[in-house]
């Protein structure tokens, strides 16, 4: 008798319940973001919050529907990590762009 492997079983599936409310929270947050342009919020604070909300919904939907949430450290790591790394380094080029404009300006100015 050969030895059978329970811990992912073939053709896994799990509980329909899990993506009603997946889909239920992604309506959720498109109305959040919906009603931050619909109420008129300006500035930082708008692109703030639509930010927020598309970055939870695209962890949800990777979370669940692209089943990273039953996946291995290692897998997700392999996937989340250089985009985090690319992420990271735009911050870092777009603060120094920031600081090379700021520089400049002050130098012609005066």
């Amino acid at each position: 008798m050969a030895h059978q492997d329970t811990a992912h079983p073939e053709g896994q599936r799990h509980p329909i319940g899990i993506y009603l409310w997946v889909w239920f929270l992604l309506f959720v947050l498109s109305v959040f973001s919906y009603l931050v342009d619909y109420l008129g919020f300006e500035g930082y604070l708008k692109w703030t919050l639509i930010t927020l909300f598309m970055l939870l919904k695209a962890g949800l939907i990777i979370a669940v529907f692209m089943h990273m949430v039953w996946e291995r450290l290692a897998i997700i790591c392999v996937v989340l990590v250089p985009p985090g790394v690319l992420v990271f380094l735009m911050l870092l080029m777009a603060i120094e762009g920031h600081y090379v404009l700021l520089t400049r300006l002050q130098h012609f100015i005066s």
